[in-house]
């Protein structure tokens, strides 16, 4: 049941708090992370559904 629960809290509170992490990241080293960080969110899924497939 943990491994159902830790990645929905784990998403929610990104998606939740993405433009305040975009900022932060942006105010820091000066890029747009949109496209780097929906790739790296897609593949985690991807992951996360192959470890529970497997």
């Amino acid at each position: 049941m943990i491994k159902f629960i830790v990645p929905a809290v784990v998403i929610f509170l990104i998606v939740l708090f993405w433009e305040k992490i975009n900022e932060i990241i942006f105010k820091k080293f000066k890029i747009k992370i949109n496209y780097i960080m929906l790739t790296l969110l897609v593949l985690i899924l991807i992951l996360i559904l192959a470890l529970l497939y497997f």
